[in-house]
């Protein structure tokens, strides 16, 4: 059984998805934050095979739409994040994980790609099961998943600059430093700019995300941006 990691915050306003701001303002920004956790909780629930584990930054009660995340992750091991940047705590993450689920590989997402699937995750898993680690590209340069059969081996994210649109090449060429050939999974865009929402809305218009998005627009500007 392949875990699930999702590395998310908690959505306190001001303090995630803060380059939505503007035209968000913080509350609304912490508003899609929430929405997209939620649709990512959903579809990692919902993976056949998968244990799903929250690191999690924050406390949920602290942020917007508290009562419904806790809900959605009843029955999920939560652990604490620990660390300084996200390098080290994405590290410590899987750290935590290799202690609490000995033997698993883990494959790990964040909360900025609502439009995964189930269907999606369990690919990714099973190309895991025949790999030493797989990277999911994302359109910026990052990556929005990373497994690894043996998740201690994500030491080598401590090394790694993240949020520049070098972290996915660089993450790859650490692990190849180490004997590792890397699986590719399937591009994908991440939330990270108002573009980047706008898109992924579009592509996922049944989601929480794409309705949070719809309903913040019209208050965004006059007339609604467009």
């Amino acid at each position: 059984m392949t875990v699930l990691l999702v590395v998310a915050k908690s959505p306190v306003p001001g303090a995630v998805k803060t380059r939505l701001c503007p035209p968000a303002t913080p509350v609304q920004a912490a508003r899609l934050a929430a929405a997209a956790l939620r649709d990512t909780l959903d579809a990692v629930a919902a993976t056949p095979g998968a244990l799903p584990v929250l690191a999690l930054h924050g406390r949920l009660a602290d942020g917007v739409d508290a009562d419904e995340l806790r809900a959605a992750v009843a029955g999920w091991t939560v652990l604490p994040q620990r660390g300084t940047g996200l390098g080290d705590r994405l590290a410590a993450a899987y750290a935590d994980v290799a202690q609490a689920c000995p033997g698993r590989p883990v494959l790990q997402i964040g909360m900025d790609t609502p439009q995964v699937t189930p269907a999606l995750l369990a690919a990714a898993a099973r190309r895991l099961a025949g790999a030493d680690a797989v990277l999911g590209p994302a359109v910026d340069g990052g990556w929005w998943a990373l497994g690894l059969r043996d998740p201690r081996h994500a030491a080598a994210l401590r090394e790694v600059p993240m949020s520049t649109p070098e972290t996915g090449r660089r993450t790859a060429a650490a692990l190849a430093a180490l004997g590792l050939p890397v699986g590719r999974l399937p591009l994908l865009r991440d939330v990270d700019g108002w573009a980047d929402a706008l898109a992924v809305a579009e592509a996922v218009p049944g989601s929480r995300f794409a309705v949070r998005m719809a309903g913040a627009r019209p208050a965004l500007l006059p007339g609604g941006l467009r």
